[in-house]
């Protein structure tokens, strides 16, 4: 029988010559002061919009998370699925408010959301980044805020039911698990003291745990290339002062605004730095972490 195709042949007949070897030496080699930087380091990714909705994205986060645990680095995702959540919804013909550009989450609604997110979501990218190869070190596990009281949840205000925010987090779940080599893959569904189940939104959660955790990085994986002036040219640094500026002059609008504010807490909380970067690329977060180019805005204090 013939050997598959995709089979790992490493006798010597399947070697050839040519530039493509020492090419990926050469940027191993010059990877390797990021990757001692990095080591050790708790980085918390948020993972979400439409690079979570493409198989072959998801594939090669899967991959770079994957790399990641394997040079060291302790990863947890925090993953949303907004879009996932609002295809379910109309397919179940529930109607869907909005109040201030937030989700109004009823009962029934936040039901929905977590079957998404905690569900189908959650164990997909489980499956993926376990797939990606994590066989001794770096099998992911699913869990969700509501697991071992990771979030504690309360409602963000009026009118708006069961979206809610995070008010107190315990994180040694999360420490047992990346102590043992896992990564974490964590949906923001959580429970406020009583019980009942809240939705939270991915990025609030990411720096809620990113904070917790000491995390040195938040990397915000966002639909846009980072934050953006005027002129549409990417704005790759900022300080907390660059940002309330950008904010305050209407540079940054819409969806972008929460993620600055995200990113100014984080920063505020103890995170060395955020980084809004495009989960449209694949290998952002292996650009940015590991090379001198970077990937995206990095904002710190």
């Amino acid at each position: 029988m013939d050997a598959p195709t995709d089979s790992l042949d490493m006798s010597d007949a399947s070697r050839r010559p040519g530039e493509g070897g020492w090419t990926s030496a050469a940027t191993l080699s010059r990877a390797l002061p990021f990757i001692q930087r990095h080591a050790d380091a708790t980085i918390v990714v948020k993972f979400g919009g439409h690079a979570m909705g493409t198989p072959e994205l998801t594939a090669e986060f899967a991959r770079d998370i994957v790399l990641l645990r394997q040079v060291g680095v302790r990863p947890v995702v925090v993953h949303g699925g907004g879009p996932q959540i609002g295809s379910m919804l109309r397919r179940l013909d529930i109607e869907t408010k909005f109040k201030d550009g937030l989700r109004v989450s009823d009962m029934e609604t936040v039901g929905v959301a977590e079957m998404v997110l905690s569900g189908a979501i959650n164990k997909a990218i489980v499956s993926a980044i376990n797939c990606a190869g994590g066989q001794k070190r770096g099998l992911a596990v699913g869990l969700s805020g509501r697991d071992a009281n990771l979030i504690t949840a309360a409602p963000k205000g009026e009118g708006l039911g069961f979206t809610g925010v995070p008010v107190a987090t315990d994180i040694k779940v999360l420490t047992t698990l990346t102590d043992a080599g896992f990564i974490p893959v964590v949906s923001p569904i959580s429970a406020d003291a009583a019980g009942d189940g809240f939705n939270i939104n991915a990025d609030t959660a990411a720096g809620t745990l990113a904070a917790a955790l000491g995390a040195t990085r938040l990397m915000l994986m966002t639909d846009v290339e980072g934050v953006l002036d005027t002129r549409k040219r990417l704005l790759t640094d900022l300080s907390r002062v660059d940002v309330e500026a950008l904010i305050a002059d209407g540079t940054a609008q819409g969806g972008m605004i929460p993620k600055l504010q995200t990113a100014m807490d984080a920063v505020t909380d103890g995170v060395e730095a955020v980084v809004i970067l495009d989960g449209r690329k694949a290998h952002g977060l292996l650009v940015e972490l590991f090379t001198d180019e970077g990937a995206g805005t990095l904002i710190h204090a």
